[in-house]
């Protein structure tokens, strides 16, 4: 081995110390856009962090063994840990294996540079091979374990069928008859709106200003367009489909908030996206769902899922979304009561209830897709609070893959749902929304589906 490449293996080795290398790589998977590469990055730190704590904590106390003796590390990096197994080879095979999940094209690279990291262990002296040959597998295990704990989406939309009726516009080149009301909230109004002018310069964009009032915003676009655009995220989409079903108009959707689940489960990526449908002219119906007379077309919930969003709309402002959910999160856990309801008459002691409109995947208590948008149900989740230490064996059963076994939880597939609170009047969240609900309210699917533009195949 020539000087310049065994220097070029120390300098890996020494890069991928303390996850360096795979926080870096990461953090260019989390800037170079697109949802499924940010999901690569946080899989594939989740499974480097998994490896990286089994593999240097109980594995190494458990299998005691000395390191190499002709070790050409510096006196100052000598491991004084057991040398099986080897954690940079855990960490760097997992976060592979865990990130070419949701990027099946990195998965070859990223192995490769895996493997490497390991034969660097073996070239510096630090690991034996079958240290590093350990680590490898136990990466491996780790990054195949994540999707047992979080589930990987699949990359496809979900199946719509043709619109009932035709759209009430024809193909578009340019979007003429289009206004689409581009909400600031987003936190990316100004690039949307250019790039919307720039795809469909006939298209008229309406920029909203902090504090507009949005739901006029779009009442207006209602009445002066063919259809009704809006770029925002899942409340701003929730907003707009309420109207367009009021008006029997057909929706344009373009994805600009931080989730955007209804414009992905659609097949709508980009604004690129967004625009070659409405230049294609092509209409879907999708089912719509109602919750006290409110829209909502992805999930709606009672109970600590509205004290989780009510506390983390209270937080946000001032340390910023996600840590405000870990924050919010944490006090609705310590805090929060289950409610006592009626749900079609059957009194219940509950923690929650999910509603999804039509059925979510997978199984359990992290619904993240849907495979139809048309099927005509609504899946209920229970969580119930009146089983003995009943909070304490669901995280237990969320943590072990077994909640479909926990006596705590309950899923069924109905088209109607009647909730009745025995404790006063109701909050209730409808996409991520809450609102002030009734003592006694009725979820459905609406009679008259949603129309909305997509993308051909």
């Amino acid at each position: 081995m020539s000087p310049l490449t065994g220097r070029g293996l120390d300098l890996l080795g020494r890069a991928a110390d303390r996850f360096k290398l795979w926080l870096a790589l990461a953090a260019v998977l989390g800037l170079s856009g697109g949802r499924f590469r940010r999901r690569a990055a946080l899989r594939g730190l989740f499974g480097a962090a998994l490896a990286s704590a089994v593999a240097n904590g109980p594995a190494k106390l458990a299998v005691r063994r000395r390191r190499p003796t002709a070790s050409r590390l510096p006196w100052r990096e000598q491991p004084s840990t057991s040398s099986f197994p080897s954690g940079h080879a855990a960490a760097g095979f997992a976060f592979a294996v865990g990130a070419g999940q949701e990027v099946p094209a990195l998965a070859g690279p990223l192995v490769g540079l895996a493997a490497l990291v390991g034969y660097s262990r073996i070239h510096s002296g630090a690991h034996h091979p079958g240290d590093v040959a350990a680590g490898a597998a136990l990466g491996a295990g780790a990054g195949l374990l994540t999707r047992r704990l979080w589930p990987v989406a699949p990359h496809e939309a979900a199946h719509v069928r043709t619109a009932l009726k035709p759209a009430e516009v024809e193909p578009s080149p340019k979007g003429r008859g289009l206004v689409i009301v581009v909400n600031p909230s987003a936190g990316s109004s100004g690039k949307a709106a250019t790039e919307l002018r720039d795809e469909l310069p006939e298209a008229e964009v309406v920029e909203l200003e902090e504090g507009d009032d949005l739901e006029a915003a779009l009442k207006d676009a209602a009445g002066r367009g063919c259809a009704i655009g809006v770029a925002g995220g899942d409340g701003s989409v929730n907003a707009a489909a309420s109207i367009a079903a009021e008006v029997g108009k057909p929706l344009f959707v373009v994805p600009g908030g931080t989730l955007n689940h209804f414009a992905y489960a659609l097949g709508l990526e980009s604004i690129a996206d967004a625009a070659r449908a409405v230049r294609e002219g092509r209409a879907v119906s999708v089912d719509r769902a109602v919750i006290d007379g409110h829209t909502f077309v992805n999930t709606a919930s009672v109970g600590s899922y509205v004290d989780l969003v009510d506390a983390r709309e209270k937080l946000e402002n001032r340390i910023g979304k996600w840590p405000a959910v870990v924050v919010a999160l944490g006090r609705v856990l310590r805090r929060s009561q289950p409610v006592e309801l009626e749900i079609d008459g059957e009194r219940r002691r509950v923690w929650m209830i999910f509603i999804g409109n039509c059925r979510y995947r997978p199984a359990g208590f992290t619904p993240s897709w849907r495979d139809r948008l048309d099927d005509g149900e609504l899946d209920i989740r229970i969580v119930d609070g009146s089983h003995p230490f009943s909070r304490t064996r669901l995280l237990l059963s969320v943590m072990t893959g077994r909640l479909a076994t926990c006596g705590a939880y309950e899923q069924r597939f109905v088209t109607s749902l009647h909730v009745k609170s025995l404790e006063g009047r109701l909050r209730l969240a409808r996409d991520g929304e809450t609102f002030d609900g009734p003592e006694a309210f009725t979820i459905t699917k609406a009679t008259e589906p949603l129309r909305v533009y997509v993308p051909g195949d």
